[in-house]
């Protein structure tokens, strides 16, 4: 459904497109500086080419507002975590059954450790946010720069951009979110199965 919307948008249904949206916002920041869209000339953009595209604001309740245009494409309803969280799930869900079929020994509280990085880099980009959207430590991650003693391209370090430090860490915690959810259904599945016989 998430992919849905910028379809339904590209189609002209931007009605119907709407409703997706709204409902996807109540689970969803839906930030445009964090999310794929679809129709445009690139996969992703930035929050100054957001802001030059649509209106020069900081405030993260009037940038989620924005949906796209026929010119850069249209905006996915979740963000680019949980693309990579949700969709991941199905991926590792069909892998982990076929490719495991025997329970693992490791308890079921250990599949929700993979939960862990996830709930580290959002609640971090949370309070990075407070000092307000591309203010705060995640904005340019100098800690990183001083871990890395700068060995990387300034790209990498600042922003939110496709490819940026950012990126890379909300689509690797949202995979390995991903694992631990299908790892857990999948023991579940399996034990049901051993108790119901």
């Amino acid at each position: 459904m998430p992919f849905l919307a910028p379809v339904l948008m590209y189609l002209g249904q931007s009605e119907l497109a709407g409703v997706i949206y709204r409902i996807y916002s109540f689970f969803c920041h839906q930030l445009p500086q964090r999310s794929f869209f679809l129709f445009g000339t690139k996969p992703m953009y930035t929050l100054a080419e957001i802001q030059a595209a649509w209106k020069p604001t900081t405030d993260p309740l009037v940038l989620r507002q924005f949906i796209g245009n026929p010119i850069i494409g249209w905006k996915v309803a979740w963000s680019d975590r949980m693309v990579s969280f949700y969709t991941s799930i199905w991926v590792f869900t069909a892998l982990r059954w076929f490719w495991s079929p025997a329970l693992s020994k490791h308890p079921n509280l250990m599949s929700l450790l993979f939960l862990a990085p996830m709930a580290v880099d959002g609640f971090s980009h949370l309070v990075s946010d407070l000092s307000g959207i591309d203010q705060g430590f995640r904005a340019n991650n100098l800690w990183l720069v001083v871990l890395t003693d700068n060995a990387l391209p300034p790209w990498f370090y600042a922003g939110d951009a496709l490819g940026s430090f950012n990126s890379w860490m909300r689509l690797f915690t949202g995979l390995l979110a991903g694992w631990g959810i299908a790892d857990l259904l999948v023991r579940c599945v399996r034990i049901y199965r051993i108790y119901k016989d």
